[in-house]
């Protein structure tokens, strides 16, 4: 299927404007520079992007540093003001009026909980690696080597990772992080989104507060080992996620159907507390086609959790949780994303959405050319 986007007029360049800090932000270059250079099909692996946390944006950070390794050569040398201002106007450009709407609510909605609610445990929300995780894990990581990532994990059926990562301390403090939000959410009556819609208990870490936190956890500790394992789905180019607590037992979701997650990546990983039941149960991985069809003898695990330890899987992965048959039992989930790759504009063909936005910017060759979306059938 395809979508044809009709030209639209080009704009003079904005006049300069004066940020915040009373700097001038710098001028765009002329038209007939910008567009006489083509966007990289490819990604330049080797160009080390800008850093975009802290700026007051419609979309994830990470989207823009993984968009920036497809600028065209001259602009990569740019101040980083020139090089935000060039992809955002190309996501604003081709994105739906309904997606913005979206997004601008959704921030809107963060910022009325960051506002008002106060953390208990403030070192948690910025990245501590010694602080967070096991020494075996972290050894790993700094070696980043594929041998390295092997020797701390098991795998015990294909694409199903298993190893220990978070310290106790770490698991109990996000613990109580999450109770101490769900208490101002009662105590406040604040209308809380939950994390999807499969699990009606539970809360977006992203939310209040965690999102720069987790974005780190995701791209420093989870990307390199998804570039390893998970690269035809776009694990090294991971750049967006959806982090969020989910809670099981008696009065709580007591269990999950079997399903996908809309992730390219996800890290599962129990934080406690006392509980029984709950086990993983893995089938294999389908496409949207055959998600339902039979699974064969050697595609079925069954896993019990165990605090601290995590679980890392294709999204793709089929999945679900047996029943938590007493006490309690939390697990922190981050849905990895990689919105540059072509796995995801695939497997969400039927529409456009920022999702398939840099995408669509990689297959166009100058700024102002008719757009002929493709999809492959």
């Amino acid at each position: 299927m395809s979508f044809d986007v009709s030209r639209k007029e080009a704009q003079q360049p904005a006049p300069p404007s004066t940020g915040h800090n009373g700097n001038a932000v710098a001028v765009l270059p002329s038209m007939s520079t910008v567009t006489a250079n083509r966007l990289r099909l490819n990604p330049n692996t080797e160009h080390k992007p800008e850093n975009y946390e802290g700026l007051q944006l419609e979309f994830s950070p990470l989207l823009f540093s993984s968009l920036e390794r497809y600028l065209p050569p001259p602009m990569l040398s740019l101040p980083r003001d020139s090089k935000l201002h060039y992809m955002r106007d190309i996501i604003l450009r081709y994105s739906p009026d309904g997606e913005r709407i979206r997004v601008q609510r959704h921030r809107e909605y963060r910022q009325k909980i960051i506002s008002h609610y106060q953390p208990l445990h403030r070192e948690l929300y910025t990245m501590h690696a010694s602080n967070f995780f096991a020494p075996s894990f972290l050894k790993a990581i700094n070696e980043n080597k594929e041998e390295g990532f092997r020797s701390i994990m098991a795998e015990p059926t294909l694409g199903v990772f298993t190893f220990e990562m978070f310290q106790p301390r770490f698991c109990e403090l996000l613990l109580s992080e999450v109770e101490n939000f769900e208490k101002w959410v009662h105590e406040t009556k604040f209308r809380i989104m939950r994390p999807n819609t499969m699990n009606k208990f539970g809360a977006v870490l992203d939310d209040f507060g965690l999102e720069t936190m987790l974005g780190k956890l995701m791209e420093d500790f989870i990307r390199p080992i998804s570039k390893v394992f998970f690269s035809d789905v776009g694990g090294s180019t991971l750049d967006s996620h959806h982090g969020f607590v989910v809670e099981y037992g008696i009065g709580r979701d007591v269990e999950l159907g079997f399903h996908v997650d809309d992730s390219e990546v996800t890290l599962n990983v129990c934080l406690g507390k006392q509980f029984s039941g709950g086990d993983l149960f893995f089938r294999g991985v389908r496409c949207d086609k055959h998600v339902n069809t039979e699974t064969q003898s050697d595609e079925i695990l069954d896993y019990s959790h165990v605090p601290g330890r995590a679980v890392l899987h294709r999204g793709r992965h089929r999945h679900g949780a047996r029943a938590t048959t007493s006490g309690q039992r939390f697990n922190l989930l981050l849905w990895c994303r990689s919105y540059l790759h072509p796995w995801r504009m695939v497997q969400h063909d039927t529409q456009i959405t920022v999702a398939h936005i840099s995408l669509i910017c990689i297959e166009i060759s100058e700024r102002f050319l008719n757009l002929v979306w493709r999809v492959p059938t």
